[in-house]
């Protein structure tokens, strides 16, 4: 795997049923088109005496109303009968054919604890209950220290370091890159190859290390660097990450890559 790819009421229906010659006039004033029952001298305008603020939709019981509000629901519209305070949403409202609607809105679980943040502290440790595995992905960001002489990454068993990188600032005047394993308290062979030492001095850095069943794969700055072969085979041992030494953190993610 390449670690660069590692992104209604009846009163506005009309017309009134109680009414079938209207509108234009109830059948007890024949003399009317004047649009006024002898009664209410003021009409028409769409009102009768007992209402004076109608006109409006709205009966004298119901001050407030057009707005789509029975008095005894202060805060419909809303989609809210009496009984149902916190409708739509309330899953008591009935739904469907025969209901109110498309169906109840859906109600919210309690939220999902937040993950606790990491300190990002050298030297900085993780522990990695599943230990490594085929397509485990860690991405550690930080900054190299001004005058940084070395820092290391170690994965580890309880007793075993299974995977050291340590890149060195001036290793008798020169930079390397070391790459080892110790088993039983004995290092091996060192691995020091490299065509490129990517790290500068009070420069800003992204490393990526990829676990595959047979190596470990490490790019810097979105850029394969090397590959170390697995020499602790039990992968699921190998649970403990280590950063040490020159620099400081501001980021370590552990992830699996699909």
């Amino acid at each position: 795997m390449d670690l660069a790819d590692a992104l209604g009421d009846n009163q506005s229906a009309g017309p009134w049923p109680s009414n079938p010659a209207w509108p234009g006039q109830p059948a007890s004033n024949s003399a009317w088109p004047g649009g006024q029952p002898a009664s209410n001298p003021a009409w028409p305008g769409g009102q009768p005496a007992s209402n004076p603020a109608w006109p409006g939709g709205q009966p004298a019981s119901n001050p407030a109303w057009p707005g789509g509000q029975p008095a005894s629901n202060p805060a419909w519209p809303g989609g809210q009968s009496g009984g149902n305070s916190m409708w739509p949403g309330n899953p008591s409202q009935p739904s469907g054919p025969g209901g109110y609607g498309p169906g109840p809105a859906p109600v919210p679980g309690p939220a999902m604890p937040s993950q606790p943040k990491k300190k990002l502290v050298v030297p900085y440790e993780e522990l990695l209950p599943q230990g490594v595995y085929d397509k485990l992905l860690i991405t550690i960001t930080g900054t190299v220290k001004p005058n940084a002489d070395r820092f290391t990454v170690n994965l580890s068993t309880s007793k075993d370091i299974a995977f050291h990188f340590n890149p060195r600032f001036n290793d008798y005047g020169q930079k390397v890159l070391v790459r080892n394993t110790c088993v039983n308290n004995i290092w091996g062979k060192e691995e020091r190859e490299v065509q490129k030492f990517p790290f500068v001095p009070g420069q800003p850095f992204q490393m990526k290390i990829m676990c595959t069943n047979k190596e470990f794969m490490v790019a810097v700055n979105n850029s394969h660097l090397l590959a170390f072969q697995h020499r602790v085979k039990e992968l699921h041992s190998i649970n403990k990450l280590s950063i040490l030494y020159d620099v400081t953190l501001s980021g370590v993610d552990v992830e699996k890559m699909p």
